[in-house]
């Protein structure tokens, strides 16, 4: 038997002893070299390769590389074909929301085809959430979508989704609550709300109702007011929302000063003049809104803002007194103007103005406008003070010269007038207007004589004081759909012909119309116009001053002044008297309308009006409505014509004929 001889015994460390010292480990580690091998025998390094050329040469830049395929290699399209779906939608048709949800459905909007059925099915899942947000906002809280789409291939060789809504019973208005505000705001503020328990619960009508709130508390002298986060507490049991709105409505507030910031245009002086309130007076955001109105119809901002500012001055009852802090943006105050237009009788009419609005401030505008037609050009200067003292009263003096040629006269007018004024303007119509003036004329005009059958020349010297008050309950200036209008003129004049002898005699007028709309697209208007001449008889009258009757703005069918006496050559001498009336049905579709006419007139030799002898033309329209106004274009024929009257009379012009 082989005996091994026995390893020595290693001693197992006493967990309870202390750990060896650092020496006692040292020297209890055998010799590094023993555990080294022998070292090998050296051998010599290995000769390194002789360098690649191709590596060490320059890359190309990435500029000159073709990224074109070589010919006559093919290129893989990638192009996933669509595949044409249907979309069925059920239950939501009894509840009139099916138009709503077709205009916002992403399946609808993705024009029915889709990339694959998982866009099918990402497009389904944004419908459903669309349907339940719709029911909801309707007060259908309950209700519930689902969507199922059929597989491929079948039938149809289409998907069809079927989108379904199940409404449930619908939640309406419990108790209607308004708190964190005082008794009056409170009241004001439910009031404003409108809303009535019992009435369904709808998105839409909840949120303008808040909106009144926040429009109505400060016509009635509460600036600052905050509108909170409405809560409405659902019963699923009843069916029922109890819906409670916090309200901080701030302090009661008067009127105070006013301030200015940003570009200084106007002075707070100037700005003072267009305020229709007092300080002390209860703050009315509806007199704010109309200050900011009458400094946009300037003309002279960029932008502009009226907003109440804090004083901290309060009156012992808790009111407080708030400022209006005006901010000032300054816009161009030059502009180029042109318009056109046509109308038989007047020929082709060209008119261009340049305007500086502010050039003598304050609002001192200068105006230079021509005019080149046919058969009229002229020249006019014009200043024109704005809000000359007071609010809407405007200053205006002009000087022009004018050479007309028209059948009725040919004239070279030199002319200087004044006028004090409150009118209308496209984007601040008024109730009443009215104008104080006075006009200074040196006319060198062809006058028809009874006497001699013939035309002569004269020059006239003409003095005027033309007076004129307007009251306007119409909605609209340059379109009108309802209300009526009314207009006097009288204007007494002195006139000195070559002759030496003076004329005195005065020109009177009376215009009216009404507008009344008969169906929602449908509008009847009516005019009618009286015009008197006294003190001198019609041939002494230089014939710019006498009164004429047709054309586009008076009645259409005849040329322009064409209708009335006429001299032994059929061009027209005019009178002492007119009487016009005219008949329209606007009718209207989207942004054109067509416009049937008929219109009356007549014009007497004597200074009374009168209806016998009348001649009446008819036509029709068409109109294109813009954001400015309607383009109107007439065409209209005399009835019973006579020898040289023309067959077609066209008119071509902006706003409606009356």
């Amino acid at each position: 038997m082989l005996l091994a001889a026995a390893a020595p015994a290693v001693a197992q460390p006493d967990p309870n002893d202390a750990a060896l010292s650092d020496p006692a480990f040292d020297a209890s580690l055998p010799p590094l070299e023993a555990t080294m091998p022998p070292p090998a025998e050296a051998t010599p390094p290995a000769p390194e390769p002789a360098p690649d050329p191709e590596l060490s040469t320059p890359l190309p830049p990435l500029g000159s590389f073709d990224t074109m395929p070589p010919p006559n290699v093919a290129v893989k399209d990638d192009t996933v074909p669509e595949i044409p779906y249907a979309v069925v939608v059920k239950g939501l048709d009894k509840i009139g929301l099916e138009g709503r949800f077709r205009d916002l459905s992403t399946l609808l909007q993705g024009k029915k085809r889709a990339a694959g059925a998982a866009q099918v099915s990402a497009r389904a899942s944004e419908d459903v959430a669309l349907m339940e947000r719709l029911l909801r906002s309707e007060g259908y809280y309950d209700g519930l979508a689902s969507a199922s789409v059929n597989t491929l291939p079948n039938a149809e060789n289409r998907l069809t989704v079927t989108l379904t809504a199940t409404p449930g019973p619908r939640y309406g208005l419990g108790k209607i609550v308004v708190t964190g505000a005082p008794p009056e705001p409170e009241a004001l503020a439910l009031k404003a709300l409108n809303l009535k328990t019992g009435d369904p619960i709808v998105a839409a009508a909840i949120e303008n109702a808040e909106a009144e709130v926040s429009l109505r508390l400060p016509e009635h002298g509460y600036p600052f007011v905050q509108v909170g986060q409405r809560d409405i507490l659902l019963d699923d049991k009843t069916h029922v929302g109890d819906y409670t709105l916090p309200v901080d409505a701030g302090a009661r507030s008067v009127f105070g000063g006013l301030r200015t910031k940003g570009d200084a245009v106007f002075p707070i002086s100037h700005l003072e003049i267009f305020r229709r309130f007092k300080p002390g007076e209860l703050y009315d955001s509806r007199k704010v809104d109309d200050l900011r109105q009458a400094l946009i119809a300037t003309s002279m901002f960029s932008t502009i803002a009226v907003e109440p500012v804090h004083t901290g001055q309060l009156a012992p009852d808790g009111t407080e007194t708030v400022d209006l802090m005006v901010s000032q943006a300054k816009g161009p105050w030059r502009s180029l103007a042109a318009n056109a237009g046509y109308a038989t009788g007047e020929g082709i009419k060209l008119t261009g103005s340049w305007t500086h609005r502010n050039l003598f401030p304050l609002e001192g505008a200068l105006i230079v406008e021509a005019v080149a037609g046919t058969q009229q050009q002229s020249l006019t200067t014009t200043f024109r003070r704005s809000n000359a003292g007071q609010r809407d009263r405007t200053l205006t003096v002009s000087a022009g010269v004018a050479r007309q040629r028209f059948d009725a006269y040919n004239a070279e007018t030199v002319s200087l007038t004044g006028t004090l004024a409150r009118a209308s303007t496209p984007i601040w119509q008024k109730r009443w207007t009215w104008s104080v003036g006075t006009e200074l004329l040196a006319s060198r005009e062809t006058r028809f004589q009874t006497a001699t059958q013939d035309r002569t020349k004269n020059t006239y010297l003409i003095a005027a004081l033309p007076l004129q008050v307007g009251y306007d309950r119409s909605n609209s200036l340059l379109d009108p759909t309802k209300g009526y209008r009314l207009t006097a003129r009288v204007s007494p004049e002195v006139q000195k012909r070559t002759s030496g002898s003076f004329d005195r005699y005065a020109r009177l007028l009376l215009e009216g119309s009404v507008y009344f709309p008969a169906m929602d697209s449908l509008v009847l208007a009516g005019r009618a116009r009286v015009g008197s001449i006294i003190g001198a008889s019609r041939d002494a009258i230089a014939p710019s001053r006498r009164y004429y009757s047709g054309g586009g703005g008076s009645v259409r069918g005849f040329g322009y002044q064409q209708l009335g006496p006429k001299d032994i050559d059929n061009n027209p001498i005019g009178g002492r008297s007119v009487t016009e009336f005219a008949f329209e049905a606007r009718y209207r579709f989207g942004n054109f309308g067509i416009v049937p006419f008929v219109d009356a007139g007549r014009v007497g030799e004597s200074s009374v009006p009168s209806l016998s002898g009348m001649r009446y033309g008819a036509g029709i329209g068409g109109r294109y409505y813009t954001n400015f106004g309607p383009m109107r274009v007439d065409v209209a024929t005399p009835i019973g014509r006579r020898k040289g009257e023309s067959k077609v009379a066209l008119y071509i012009s902006i706003g409606q004929a009356f």
